[in-house]
């Protein structure tokens, strides 16, 4: 047929599209049961604590209704260490509204007693030379949470340091 022949069969002969855009609008997010006692114990305690699945008995932080794994609502609130290790993270080196001055890295750590992991800044990382500071937390060191003077119950409450 002909109009096979003008079938495009190899996607590198196709240059990328840019659709150039921007998103700023103004919302309010509703944190649910879970997210509020959570955030509240952040600024009332300066404490994190998850919620353990009652059937695989998972210990979730950030907190949830419901376990993400068997679908058991939660209902038992326990608290987690204040220390923890790096699983993965980034460096960021460009300026993104709501984080601080690049260089910023964002980690992904496990609290001791968690078996899930939240996302943070980690401070007091020297990212003058990006390669060594990457090298340095390849090797998921210990980190600890470190509080903001006033809490407002808020992630931004608390970052992340290394411990050593």
């Amino acid at each position: 047929m002909a109009a096979d022949q003008d079938l495009i069969t190899d996607v590198t002969d196709v240059e990328p599209v840019e659709i150039p855009g921007r998103w700023d609008f103004a919302f309010t997010y509703f944190a649910g049961n879970a997210a509020s006692r959570f955030f509240a114990e952040i600024r009332e305690n300066r404490r994190v604590m998850g919620t353990r699945c009652p059937k695989c008995r998972r210990l979730l932080v950030p907190a949830r209704s419901f376990c993400d794994a068997c679908f058991e609502r939660t209902t038992e609130w326990v608290p987690v260490s204040n220390e923890g290790t790096l699983e993965t993270f980034t460096i960021i080196t460009a300026a993104f509204p709501g984080l601080p001055e690049p260089p910023v890295v964002l980690a992904y750590v496990t609290l001791d007693g968690a078996d899930t992991a939240l996302v943070n800044v980690v401070t007091g990382v020297d990212c003058s030379d990006i390669d060594a500071a990457a090298a340095r937390l390849f090797e998921q060191p210990r980190v600890r949470l470190s509080f903001v003077a006033e809490p407002q119950g808020r992630m931004t409450d608390f970052s992340f340091v290394l411990a050593d």
